[in-house]
């Protein structure tokens, strides 16, 4: 008895998208896929305009943001995989992230102030 293999071809990704909450990617075979951007913490945290700086690698099997060094796999989106780093590797480099401030004041945006919610201190975000 012999099994044979079968390959499956996983498309690649023509164009990419970025809103307030989710990140969608055109593919090659016609469909568009979305994913939560809450998935993705880098991303999360991302001005539009770094959120805009991406560019297809690997032939367009993944994609890279340079400014806050994310990589996506077109795989991982079709398998619904969210990233995998882990909580304190999201802490150090929102550590090293500028802050913005106004008056000494340090402005959050809303989805920094929804990290409280998820087990990540306050320490994290002021400027030592």
């Amino acid at each position: 008895m012999s099994i044979s293999a079968v390959e499956i071809e996983v498309p690649y990704a023509e164009n990419v998208r970025v809103t307030k909450d989710t990140l969608s990617v055109d593919l090659s075979d016609g469909r568009t896929i979305s994913a939560p951007l809450d998935w993705f913490p880098r991303l999360v945290y991302a001005t539009q305009k770094e959120r805009n700086n991406w560019r297809l690698i690997g032939r367009g099997h993944g994609i890279h943001w340079e400014d806050i060094d994310e990589d996506i796999s077109v795989e991982g989106l079709l398998a619904e995989k969210p990233s995998g780093e882990s909580q304190s590797s999201i802490k150090k480099w929102l550590n090293r992230r500028p802050k913005i401030r106004i008056k000494n004041r340090l402005i959050l945006n809303e989805r920094q102030r929804g990290l409280f919610g998820k087990g990540i201190g306050v320490s994290h975000l002021k400027g030592k």
